[in-house]
């Protein structure tokens, strides 16, 4: 399409940090590159809960159908509770969610079930690349170059 908008692959973000000022950064600067943030949790038990929520109302047949589900999970690894968000990343990965880890400590073996990491602090120039980039990879795109302060792990996500 010329001079379009090509179709985005992620409109719709679950956020998951346990931050409480970071968690709001992150619903203002998500809302302003134009996604909607599903909900924001700083648990993996929350996260799952709403993960469930919005999965099963996805499937519902409404006409609201398609403003349900969860496109991607923002996560940051260290969360309230004894959970992690790499085993967040597990659960999510197991549903189809892609997930994005924003942290300041990438983790070893994070590849396994996330499409990379956004490494704190970043501001919001940054965080739209990297949704930017995780878009790209959900499209297909062979081989994304990373924004500076991302790591991506430039593979499908499993199915």
């Amino acid at each position: 399409m010329l001079f379009g908008t090509r179709e985005r692959h992620v409109k719709r973000i679950l956020i998951v940090e346990d931050e409480p000022l970071v968690a709001f950064d992150n619903e203002t600067m998500v809302t302003n590159a134009g996604y909607t943030v599903v909900a924001t949790v700083d648990s993996v038990r929350e996260a799952l809960a709403a993960l469930e929520r919005e999965l099963g109302a996805a499937d519902e047949e409404d006409a609201n159908a398609s403003e349900r589900g969860i496109d991607l999970v923002l996560t940051d690894i260290t969360l309230t509770g004894q959970r992690s968000g790499i085993e967040l990343a597990a659960e999510a990965s197991k549903r189809g969610i892609p997930v994005l880890f924003a942290t300041a400590n990438p983790p070893e073996g994070g590849e396994g079930n996330a499409l990379g990491v956004l490494c704190k602090p970043y501001n919001e120039g940054r965080l739209k690349a990297a949704l930017k980039a995780v878009e790209e990879l959900l499209a297909g795109k062979a081989k994304v170059k990373a924004p500076t302060g991302v790591i991506l792990y430039n593979r499908p996500l499993a199915a």
